[in-house]
């Protein structure tokens, strides 16, 4: 079980094993393909401006189902790189709901991106790419320090193995994807799309859409 963070970290993905989410029983969520290759996206649904994107869609029956893909602007319609598994929010689709509900639609600037960042126990560590605030649909409400990234430690590696207890500094399984509004990868996911963008280059630009 997590213990919640303080308002000044609202829209940091912790943890994940928030006590009021009930765990969904499902394989590891490692053992899942991370790559979907040659799919094409619609560009109206897409929205991209620029040689490369991110596109997260949220799913609707269950947000720890959505999908974070990496993808390429190119005529007609626009070509999947790379796909993952991804979370958002703790199971909430409100997204006017700070620490609690996924992340509003809309597009989003990619502010930067670290594979070494330090943010505590209660922060975000190791690989993180930063995106912009973002008011909600009643546009008062702004949804805060908002990141793709996953459960590790600073350096990138796994912490160890805690027996009945959660470990913020590793991946302990699907109760990981929970989180209070940022998109969350297992940490292979995130490694692998950091590589693809390492590859093809940083997109500038987030796209949300349900």
């Amino acid at each position: 079980m997590k213990r919640l963070a303080t308002a000044a970290l609202t829209g940091i993905l912790l943890t994940g094993g928030l006590a009021a989410v009930a765990q969904p029983t499902q394989a590891a969520p490692d053992r899942q393909a991370a790559a979907v290759s040659g799919t094409a996206v619609s560009r109206a649904a897409a929205g991209s401006t620029g040689t490369y994107y991110f596109l997260f869609d949220k799913n609707q029956s269950d947000p720890t189902k959505s999908k974070l893909s990496y993808m390429k602007s190119v005529p007609g319609q626009d070509k999947v790189i790379k796909s993952y598994r991804a979370g958002s929010g703790n199971g909430s689709k409100d997204e006017c709901a700070p620490m609690r509900g996924w992340l509003p639609n809309g597009s989003y600037k990619v502010l930067g991106h670290e594979k070494h960042k330090a943010g505590g126990k209660k922060g975000i560590n190791g690989y993180a790419i930063h995106v912009q605030d973002k008011y909600c649909k009643d546009g008062r409400t702004k949804r805060t320090e908002l990141f793709i990234h996953s459960e590790m430690k600073p350096n990138g590696e796994q912490g160890a193995k805690l027996p009945g207890q959660d470990n913020p500094y590793r991946w302990d399984g699907v109760r990981d994807y929970y989180s209070y509004a940022c998109i969350k990868l297992t940490p292979n996911h995130i490694r692998d799309l950091f590589r693809t963008a390492d590859r093809y280059g940083w997109p500038k630009q987030l796209k949300v859409v349900s």
